[in-house]
């Protein structure tokens, strides 16, 4: 819905990890005390996060707070890619069940938390004139983009469905904006463009910046919101869509999921993660897609990452550094406030991994009220 800009490592959203301990000490310690040395190093230059399979635990964990009830979902992955225009990314959010199931499991322990929260989606609706809550779904499309040698640019676009009627939402975005707002022609579409230029909670989850907010009804349920240039191709794109079907199908592949992603993970993309080790680099370049879902039992939120890589054997490789820094990470648990320890403690004793092929797929679970303590 806007972009940002970053150093050396691109924003992305979401996803999870697992770690099985199967590995025979006798086959893997060689390699694991080469590795040992680079991943301190990478722990004190606090360039830990820019590891792909790390990085998506901790986003997965704070920003796709999404948990869910164990059910088939209402919506069909053939009508997923509506609109969506070419992308190097899609996420797939079940709106209405966030906000009246997750939302309140995670937050129920802490009032205060459950409030604010609340508040921010009403303070989307007040500056905005559009209100989260009619939402069913928002498909994310996501390119990337690298404006600089050292910079990726993340361009997006979101696809809100729901019973709402749009064309009345954008008349109320009109209203909302108070002069504050001018309107484009595109192709028969009228894009309305607001000026908010604040601080805000996006569904009361994502804290973003958002300058101008584009927004435009696409048919009688369907809104694309985003920069202006984002939600012309949202246009162009049309109701058949132009998001390749492989990351639909990722993004879907859980269909009782609250929240799915699917992503390509391009060369250009990872050489600009410094992950401050060559052996690591390579591992991580090794990945060329990643995919994942967020549920939940009764109590806890269970996550799911799989890294795609090129080869049987460097899905092992990264399986073993997985292995690596999740015994590094029980090292620094100890330091953390009790929250945030607890959480920690939870995630690593019940990661699990599973290697198959060339994929590695990595699992951990929570209980939610721990989840809580990332919210700010």
């Amino acid at each position: 819905m806007h972009q940002r800009r970053h150093g050396n490592s691109p924003t992305s959203g979401a996803g999870l990890i697992a770690q099985t301990n199967r590995q025979k000490p006798t086959r893997i310690e060689p390699r694991a005390k080469t590795r040992l040395s680079g991943k301190v190093k990478l722990v004190k230059r606090k360039l830990i996060a820019s590891s792909i399979v790390v990085a998506t635990l901790i986003v997965g964990v704070s920003s796709l707070l999404f948990a869910q009830r164990q059910r088939t979902s209402a919506s069909a992955a053939s009508d997923v890619g509506n609109y969506v225009p070419a992308s190097d990314a899609i996420a797939v959010v079940n709106v209405k069940r966030m906000l009246n199931e997750t939302m309140p499991m995670i937050l129920g322990g802490d009032p205060a938390k459950l409030a604010q929260a609340n508040a921010e989606v009403d303070k989307f609706k007040t500056k905005t004139g559009i209100d989260p809550r009619s939402f069913d779904r928002v498909v994310f499309g996501m390119r990337y983009t690298y404006p600089t040698p050292k910079t990726t640019k993340i361009e997006s676009v979101a696809i809100a469905h729901g019973t709402f009627n749009a064309n009345g939402l954008a008349s109320a975005v009109r209203l909302a904006a108070n002069g504050k707002s001018r309107e484009e022609k595109y192709r028969g579409a009228n894009i309305i463009i607001v000026n908010i230029n604040d601080q805000m909670k996006v569904l009361g989850l994502f804290d973003m910046h958002i300058t101008d907010l584009a927004v435009c009804a696409l048919d009688e349920n369907s809104l694309a919101l985003g920069t202006p240039e984002n939600v012309k191709a949202a246009i162009d794109a049309g109701k058949r869509g132009r998001a390749p079907a492989d990351l639909i199908a990722l993004a879907t592949r859980d269909p009782n999921a609250v929240a799915g992603f699917g992503a390509n993970l391009s060369g250009p993309l990872l050489g600009k993660l410094d992950v401050g080790n060559d052996t690591l680099a390579k591992d991580v370049s090794s990945i060329k897609q990643a995919y994942g879902s967020v549920g939940s039992t009764q109590s806890d939120v269970i996550m799911m990452l799989v890294a795609r890589t090129d080869s049987a054997d460097a899905a092992k490789n990264l399986g073993d550094t997985v292995e690596g820094l999740r015994q590094l990470g029980s090292m620094f648990i100890g330091r953390m406030a009790p929250p945030r320890k607890a959480l920690a403690e939870s995630a690593l004793n019940n990661l699990k991994v599973t290697t198959r092929g060339n994929e590695l797929e990595i699992r951990t679970q929570v209980a939610a009220a721990n989840l809580a303590a990332l919210m700010k």
